[in-house]
C-alpha cells in the first residue's frame, strides 16, 4: 500500500493577497481556482514537486458561521500550524522571497538539529519556514 499526501489546505484572510505570496514569491503554479458562492478554493502546486499540494481558503469557506469565527481569531492571532517548504538552496529562495515583501521572521540560519532554513509570515500572517537540507 502507498499513501502520500495530497494536498493541505492554508486557511488565509484574502486569498488574492495570499496568491502574491504562494504564486509570486514561492513560484507555485495555480492548478485549480473554484468558486462557490462568496467563496473560493485555489490548489497551487508544482510540476517539480508533483506532491506538493496547497489549498488556499478563507476561514469562513465551507465551515459553519461559528467555526470560521473561531479559525478567524485564530488566524489574526497568528496561531494556526506552520508550513515547511523545502527548497535547494535556501538562500536564493529567501532573497526571492524577501523582495516579494514578505515578512520576514527568521534570515536564514544553520540550525543545530540540521537544517539551514528561513521563516516568514504570509500576508495572513500564516508562519512559513523553507529549510534546506545541511
Amino acid at each position: 500500500m502507498t499513501i502520500s499526501l495530497q494536498y493541505t489546505n492554508i486557511t488565509v484572510s484574502d486569498v488574492d493577497e495570499a496568491l502574491a505570496f504562494y504564486r509570486d514569491a514561492l513560484g507555485l503554479d495555480v492548478k485549480q481556482d473554484v468558486s462557490a458562492g462568496d467563496y473560493r478554493w485555489v490548489t497551487l502546486g508544482s510540476d517539480a514537486q508533483p506532491g506538493l499540494g496547497i489549498v488556499l481558503s478563507e476561514p469562513h469557506a465551507g465551515r459553519s458561521q461559528a467555526d470560521g469565527d473561531v479559525i478567524q481569531e485564530l488566524l489574526a492571532k497568528g496561531v494556526l500550524p506552520m508550513l515547511v517548504f523545502a527548497s535547494d538552496d535556501v538562500d536564493a529562495t529567501f532573497e526571492t522571497v524577501k523582495a516579494a515583501g514578505a515578512e520576514v521572521v527568521q534570515e536564514p540560519t544553520d540550525q543545530g538539529w540540521g537544517p539551514r532554513d528561513c521563516a516568514f509570515r504570509d500576508p495572513s500572517g500564516n508562519h512559513i519556514r523553507i529549510s534546506q537540507a545541511s
